[in-house]
């Protein structure tokens, strides 16, 4: 019966989607680093430690009084319930009770129920022993206070702070990826302090045993020589004791030396992990920004218009010199390969991001890097950088929504520009911030004054405006010249006088704000007004 009930509440809880939302919210508040949650839990436990540790503080010279210790309870209970939930979070006990029963209905087996408790228990016990788990519970035994001997593990509350730090625990991290080599030093080190202390214990032991009066008094000073600190309350008497003694200076300076090395060389492996995890804690932070991939020319002025408008981004390029061009800059910037997937999921692609930017000098790059994001995010924006004609077509293809051609764009206004000094001047000192000019689009809506208009009979001049282009849809404009292609429009550069415009064709002009905010005032308030339907 008991089997059964069993067997019948881990389905239950299998099908249950309250159960899920309930223990991914734990999660989140918990385990999840990329979760918002997490950090403001992070900083109340921090509080609670420091709280915790400030109470033992205080009660070494003082007696608890009844609120100091109710309190006390309080924190030790919200330690218990923490402990608890990661144990719960650690695995699902529902899904390997029913991975065994399944097993045993499978190949016809009869299922014993302790059996399948006792994996339940296993799975548990492995994370319950673990540093961390370990620490958190040491940390909730210090309650218990007639014991005094379990007082030492009031330490284990300062201890529980390696959870909540990322930095402590990155560095726990670097320990644990050095582990042979400190394994190997342990070892030596062990072998140094276990002869050192016979040698000083056989030889001063007679003659000075005032001081070396115990194999754990030569103990204690084998090991203050071998770490080199020296303080003075013990020394040998005889020839031999400081023959040994010298050699355990050398020895512990090459113990230290080793050490040493192994930590430089472990952090500076990890360097790149930290700063990347500054970058992606950072990127929680923004409600919305912009991924740019490269970091060339074009990036480069990208990233700082970006930065003029106040707009969020982060910069990936696989480059050491332009990433720390950019951090230099002050930039959000990771050192990476942006075409792979790892990469573009970290920097958020799936969480705020809004746009990517393909700006990288290689078309193939481009396209890779347009295939990533897009089957990543299907609903993100992309636009890419297409330095040749010929690979407009396949950025569109792997699933660019806008695909822009700098050197055609850059030669097309030379060649029509290169005769009209003064527009050419204009044009120029828009792009270096050096005139007090604007460029702005303007949309011709349906029924207004200059839909249906010929551009020979609108006077831009007079109205101290320039005509850079028209972006359009329609396609009776096909035939005039330098149409430039944006995907399902056409992008008509310098038009001419000829040109009809039709309805939600854009503008592209140039000018002071107050120019271009009248000619806007005038095509809104020239359109047809609706009327009221009763």
């Amino acid at each position: 019966m008991l089997t059964r009930l069993i067997i019948y509440f881990a389905y239950i809880l299998k099908r249950s989607p309250r159960y899920r939302q309930t223990k991914r919210f734990f999660y989140d508040l918990l385990e999840n680093q990329d979760s918002s949650i997490k950090h403001y839990f992070d900083m109340f436990m921090i509080g609670l430690v420091m709280t915790s540790v400030f109470l033992l503080i205080y009660e070494v010279n003082n007696d608890f009084n009844r609120i100091d210790t109710v309190f006390e309870y309080i924190i030790i209970a919200l330690f218990i319930l923490e402990y608890l939930l990661r144990v719960w979070l650690c695995n699902d006990s529902h899904t390997i009770f029913l991975e065994y029963y399944e097993k045993t209905r499978y190949l016809n087996i009869p299922f014993r129920l302790r059996e399948a408790l006792w994996l339940v228990f296993t799975q548990k016990l492995r994370y319950m022993l673990t540093p961390l788990a370990l620490i958190d519970l040491l940390a909730i035994v210090s309650i218990y206070r007639p014991l005094q001997i379990l007082r030492i593990f009031l330490i284990f509350r300062l201890l529980k702070l390696f959870r909540y730090f990322n930095n402590i625990k990155l560095f726990a991290d670097v320990l644990a990826s050095k582990r042979f080599e400190l394994y190997t030093l342990a070892i030596f080190l062990g072998f140094l302090i276990f002869i050192g202390t016979i040698s000083i214990y056989l030889l001063e032991h007679r003659d000075n045993s005032q001081q070396i009066s115990s194999l754990f008094d030569a103990l204690y000073f084998t090991i203050v020589t071998v770490a080199t600190v020296g303080f003075g309350d013990i020394s040998p008497h005889t020839g031999g004791g400081r023959l040994v003694a010298i050699a355990m200076i050398f020895s512990g300076l090459g113990v230290l030396a080793f050490f040493t090395s192994i930590i430089v060389a472990a952090l500076s492996e990890k360097i790149q992990e930290v700063r990347d995890q500054k970058t992606h804690t950072e990127l929680n932070r923004y409600t919305n920004f912009v991924i740019i991939c490269g970091f060339g020319r074009i990036g480069q002025h990208i990233a700082t218009q970006l930065e003029k408008d106040k707009q969020r981004f982060v910069i990936i390029d696989n480059q050491e010199d332009r990433i720390a061009k950019a951090k230099r800059r002050g930039y959000l910037a990771i050192h990476a390969d942006a075409s792979r997937n790892k990469v573009l999921t970290s920097a958020g692609i799936n969480k705020k991001a809004t746009t990517v930017l393909c700006t990288t000098g290689d078309d193939v790059i481009n396209v890779y890097i347009t295939l990533t994001s897009r089957h990543l995010n299907p609903d993100i924006r992309i636009i890419s950088r297409a330095n040749h004609r010929e690979n407009v077509k396949k950025l569109y293809q792997a699933g660019a929504n806008d695909v822009l051609q700098p050197f055609e764009i850059a030669s097309l206004v030379v060649a029509e520009y290169v005769g009209q000094p003064v527009a050419f001047e204009a044009i120029v000192g828009i792009i270096n911030e050096e005139k007090n000019f604007v460029m702005e689009t303007l949309c011709i809506h349906s029924g207004c004054f200059i839909d249906g208009t010929r551009l020979a009979d609108i006077d831009f001049a007079e109205r101290k405006l320039m005509l850079v282009g028209i972006i359009s849809t329609h396609a009776l404009h096909h035939k005039h010249k330098n149409r430039y292609a944006i995907k399902d429009q056409h992008f008509y550069f310098n038009p001419a006088a000829s040109f009809e415009l039709q309805a939600q064709d854009l503008l592209v002009l140039l000018g002071k704000e107050v120019s271009i905010d009248y000619f806007r005032y005038q095509i809104e308030s020239s359109r047809p007004k609706r009327r009221l339907t009763p």
